[in-house]
Parts: structure tokens; sequence; C-alpha cells
């Protein structure tokens, strides 16, 4: 590839709402059960329940990350139980599997999700065979994005070259610590983002989907 990708030789992409559009609302279905768990959990109305959601995702970078750290909760029975969806809303998507096909390097998946949750999103869209691995929320010992531990480990776990590496994802956020050592970025602005942060100077590409993208960048390679 030519131009100012030229460098790139891992292509790195987050999961829920990088991978398939946003207008799937999927994660809508896993934040339904967020906030179900945490009413449970702390005995709150709806209403209150989404409210404490929101800010332990502010504060923490997950509802988990902050379930965890305000009241020790185990992670792997609230990510069995916000996993546990229908993926009818899905569709095979034929164009990105080709365009991330055709792409030059390496290609991760990079999910604050878990492995088995994100294995059943990609056989569903048609990417089963697209990816070298996918490095989740477990793999990074439970600390997720944005930590900037979680870049730390996934470069060490696959002995990445930042500087080589290029960085997908749906929250702005995210690609922050990623540009921050060396990552360029590429953030799809679908409406996801929920985070007040107004400082955009560390995305390189501002795009709205993904597969248009790749194939435009392919075909000017």
């Amino acid at each position: 590839m030519g131009g100012p990708l030229s460098s790139i030789r891992n292509w790195i992409f987050d999961l829920d709402n990088t991978l398939y559009p946003a207008r799937c609302d999927l994660f809508a279905k896993i934040d339904v059960r967020m906030t179900q768990f945490v009413g449970d959990l702390l005995g709150l109305d709806p209403v209150a329940a989404r409210r404490v959601q929101k800010q332990y995702f502010i504060d923490h970078g997950t509802t988990l990350a902050g379930l965890m750290a305000e009241h020790d909760v185990d992670p792997h029975a609230f990510l069995d139980h916000v996993h546990d969806i229908e993926m009818d809303v899905l569709e095979h998507d034929a164009p990105l599997a080709a365009a991330i096909a055709r792409l030059p390097g390496r290609k991760l998946v990079f999910t604050n999700g878990d492995t088995p949750y994100a294995l059943r999103v990609l056989e569903r869209l048609g990417l089963g065979d697209s990816f070298e691995a996918v490095h989740d929320i477990r793999a990074m010992g439970l600390v997720p994005k944005p930590n900037p531990a979680a870049y730390a480990g996934l470069c060490d776990t696959f002995g990445l070259d930042p500087h080589g590496s290029l960085f997908v994802e749906d929250m702005a956020r995210n690609l922050k610590p990623a540009k921050a050592i060396g990552m360029t970025t590429v953030w799809v602005d679908n409406g996801s983002e929920q985070h007040p942060d107004i400082d955009r100077s560390y995305i390189d590409y501002h795009i709205h989907e993904l597969a248009p993208w790749l194939e435009s960048i392919l075909e000017t390679a």
C-alpha cells in the first residue's frame, strides 16, 4: 500500500459499532442487560440503574470496571449476563470481508467485550476467518480501553510496533491512548460516542462507515 498508510503493517479494529454499523443497534441489547444487572445488584429502578451504569462507563471506561471497583462484582458473571443476546440484527457483510482480506499485514480485533461474544459477532458478519486473533477484556486483565495498560498489553502480546499500526474505533476517547504511543487512529463517527470530550486532535482519519473507507484507501494504493 502506498501513500500515507504505506507504513501500516498491523490493522487493529474495535468490535461493537465498528465492524458493524451502529444502526444495527446490537449494542442496545447489551445496554439493556447492563442496566438490568446494575438494577438487580443495587436494588434500583431502571431509570436510576441506567444513570449509575452510564456514570460508571464515563468514570471507569466500562460499566464492568465501575462495578468491579465500586462493588467487587464477579466479572465473569457480568460478561455472561450482558452478552446473552440474539444477533439477528447482524447481516453477512461481504464487502467488508473482501476489503479486510485485501489489507496488507496482520489484522486483529481489540475489544472491551469477551472473546466468545466477539466470535459470535464475527461469524454472523461473515468475518470469522478475517482476523488473526481477538484481544479481549480478559486478555487485558480486565483493565479496559482507554486505560493505557490495555494498549501496552496488546502490543506486547502480539509484538506490535505502534508506529506501524492503525486502530479503528467508534469511541473517540479510546483512540487517544493509541495515538499517544504512535498508532494511526481512525474514528468511525456514527453516533455511538457517549463521552463529552470535544478534543479530537488525536484523530488522524474521521470516517462514518468502515467498508467504504477501506475500499477507498485500497483503490488509491
